[in-house]
């Protein structure tokens, strides 16, 4: 334990953010899961599914979440991904 003052403060500030990033990290996780998993179904829903996941994620990265790069990768590994799985399925 920090005896510090404003080591103290910055640990209260730390766990703040740890717990708003975690948040925010797992909506993404969930939204491309769920992107991942729409395409079995319908083609618009699994449009929308894509685009709300590819949005999740920049929106992480604007906050300061995710890198930029980061965020970037994941895009490009979610939509190749997708794109696999549907002209596996069709």
């Amino acid at each position: 334990m920090a005896n510090i003052k404003s080591q103290i403060k910055r640990n209260r500030q730390n766990e703040k953010r740890r717990l708003r990033n975690r948040t925010v990290r797992s909506e993404v996780s969930t939204r491309a899961k769920a992107a991942l998993a729409a395409v079995d179904g319908d083609e618009a829903a699994s449009a929308e599914a894509l685009r709300t996941a590819v949005k999740r994620i920049d929106k992480a990265a604007s906050k300061g979440v995710l890198h930029r790069n980061t965020a970037a990768r994941r895009k490009s590994r979610l939509m190749r991904e997708v794109q696999q799985r549907r002209s596996a399925a069709g």
